[in-house]
């Protein structure tokens, strides 16, 4: 008898990329499994011409997947990890957290241009529709014109070509997945855009007590991957944050020792609180909370009490 397994996506470029890549790698423990692929929309796929920040944050890319694996209508989930929110439903886990493509962002010029970076022009337009990237952007360069973009990749780039923006930013992980890899006109350095928690790795999300899941794709777990974005991910859960708020981190294992260095930002860029930590890789977790408590502690909660009331409707 045959071993089926229905794995649900989001239907953009990207995800189908993400999924097609995740039942290759499957097939490569398990040649004999059977996978289907089934399409799913999400709210964040349905409404383009809002900001993120706008029009909520949490499980914007994942909720209607996450519905479709408790009606027991697919078995897994395939989501980049920084779209998934650090409180899931109960029943559901994340059972494997993958290798972690290169997390860093990078700076697309439009198309027949080779615009430096690092020379922009006074009140340079940039595109990002991250206001984790915008705030960091801010903080390096106060004069940019930042612009809000969304919208898959190919939207992205049609858009950059045919504006006057002088440049774009997005996760290098996706444009090499896609094969845009071409278009990149500069690796930003992590000191300027730290990335975004789970940025590059991919998590795998099955119901909780389906254990012929779990064995298969705990096959696709990678430790060092999953002690870094779990230390990342207690950390921003520790501070309540999501698409609204600016915040951002890294981990990294090096010889058994997870190194975790994290940030939060104003709005507007003038005020960013960074620190870091280190410790056991077993201790990812505590690791991750320990450090949110750090930020806080040095500002960041003046930061986040800051946007909270800037996001609250007027009353008056």
């Amino acid at each position: 008898m045959k071993q089926k397994i229905k794995i649900g996506t989001r239907g953009s470029a990207l995800a189908l990329w993400q999924t097609k890549w995740v039942t290759a790698e499957l097939k490569k423990f398990s040649p004999e499994l059977e996978v289907e692929i089934e399409i799913i929309k999400t709210k964040g796929d349905k409404i383009l011409d809002a900001p993120l920040s706008k029009i909520g944050d949490k499980g914007l890319f994942t909720k209607e997947l996450e519905q479709a694996l408790l009606s027991k209508k697919i078995d897994a989930a395939v989501h980049s990890l920084k779209d998934v929110p650090t409180k899931i439903p109960d029943g559901l886990i994340i059972t494997a957290i993958t290798k972690r493509e290169d997390i860093r962002d990078v700076f697309i010029s439009p198309n027949q241009k080779n615009i430096d970076f690092n020379n922009l022009p006074d009140n340079a337009k940039i595109a990002t529709g991250s206001l984790r990237r915008k705030s960091q952007l801010l903080n390096w360069r106060n004069d940019l014109q930042i612009i809000d973009i969304r919208g898959n990749l190919n939207t992205r780039f049609a858009k950059l070509d045919d504006s006057d923006w002088h440049g774009m930013i997005l996760a290098r992980a996706g444009v090499i997945r896609l094969g845009f890899e071409e278009r990149i006109s500069y690796i930003i350095p992590i000191d300027i855009l730290l990335p975004a928690v789970g940025q590059g790795a991919l998590g795998i999300e099955i119901r909780e007590d389906d254990d012929f899941a779990k064995q298969i794709f705990n096959q696709l777990n990678h430790l060092e991957t999953a002690a870094a974005c779990i230390s990342e991910r207690a950390l921003l859960r520790r501070l309540e944050g999501g698409c609204q708020i600016p915040i951002a981190a890294l981990g990294k294992v090096e010889n058994s020792t997870l190194f975790l260095k994290a940030l939060i930002g104003s709005l507007d860029g003038k005020t960013i609180i960074r620190d870091e930590i280190s410790g056991d890789l077993n201790q990812a977790e505590k690791l991750g909370i320990t450090l949110a408590e750090k930020l806080l502690v040095q500002g960041g909660a003046k930061i986040l009490d800051d946007i909270i009331k800037s996001n609250k409707p007027d009353e008056s």
